[in-house]
Parts: C-alpha cells; structure tokens; sequence
C-alpha cells in the first residue's frame, strides 16, 4: 500500500482567478474594449444621475427646477463631487483608450459636449449657496491632473534620483548619526 499513487486533487474553482486579465491568453485589443464598455455604461449611468438627480427637483415654488437633494447639503457634497469624480473618471478612460483612433476628434467633440451639457445640468438644478463649485471642478479635473503629474514624474524620475544620489549621500550620513 505504500506504493499506491495518491488520487488526483480535485482542481478548485477560483472564480475570481478565473476572470482576471491573463497576459498570456487575454489579447490587449480584448481588454481594451471591455474597459471602453465598462467606462461608457460608468459614464452613462453618472452623467444621468447628475442631469436627474436622486429625489428629483422642485416642481412649484420659488426653488422650482433645484435638487430636492441639495437640502440636505453634506450627502448632496459627496453625491455631487462622487458622481463628477466618475464621470470625469469615465471620460478620461474613454480618451485614453481611444487615442489614434479613427474619428478620434468626433470622440473629443462628443465627451466634451457630454461634460459641458453635464456641468450645466449641475448648475442648473443646484442652488447657488448649496455647492461651491471649485471641489466640483477639482472632482472633475481630477483624474487628468493625477494621470499628468505620473506621466510628469516618470519623465523625471532619473534625473531627480541621480540628483539626490549625487548631492546626498543617505548611507554616510547615516554612519555618521549612528
């Protein structure tokens, strides 16, 4: 009996391993298109819940056609700056994956008209003195501002790690203080 193989082990089934992008079977054209789907229904679903905000607007009344929402400043903040951050998320993903492609200018005039008729429709329903508009754009501009200042680091990263090597010498002041 001590001769006898060992059964084989029943091969559990991972199901997040299952759905994660493989390098060696997942073409880079595949994953790139399903990040455009998941980024243009993400895109679709903030921009209508900015345009309609959740509780609606006022119907009658002095603050007819404002966000029933804005009432309740602090959650209309966190909706507000959330749902900007996702959509400019979206957008910029959207730009990005679509870079050199063909009617890439029409793609640009389209995600810009869809954030300006977004940014408009915010302004419209929300009253003056509820949101202040500067973390709005902040939201907004967010996703581009940290994409840049990576790119911006990357370019010079080399330069500022041979400077720093060069000008400070970390190990000998370490033997020194030690």
């Amino acid at each position: 009996m001590e001769n006898a193989p060992n059964p084989p082990k029943k091969r559990e089934w991972n199901w997040l391993k299952n759905f994660q992008y493989d390098e060696g079977q997942d073409s880079p054209g595949d994953a790139r298109n399903i990040l455009l789907i998941v980024a243009a229904l993400i895109a679709g679903v903030t921009f209508q819940a900015g345009v309609n905000p959740p509780g609606g607007v006022w119907q009658d009344g002095k603050e007819a056609g404002t966000a029933i929402y804005a009432t309740q400043t602090a959650p209309f903040y966190v909706f507000l700056i959330s749902n900007t951050l996702a959509l400019s998320t979206a957008i910029f993903i959207i730009i990005s994956l679509t870079h050199k492609f063909p009617f890439r200018l029409e793609v640009l005039v389209a995600t810009v008209s869809m954030i300006v008729t977004y940014g408009s429709a915010v302004f419209a329903v929300t009253p003056d003195e509820s949101v202040r508009f500067r973390y709005v754009l902040t939201a907004a501009a967010l996703p581009f501002i940290i994409r840049f200042s990576i790119q911006v680091f990357k370019m010079y990263k080399p330069k500022c790690v041979s400077y720093f090597t060069n000008h400070f010498d970390f190990y000998r002041m370490r033997e020194i203080n030690i």
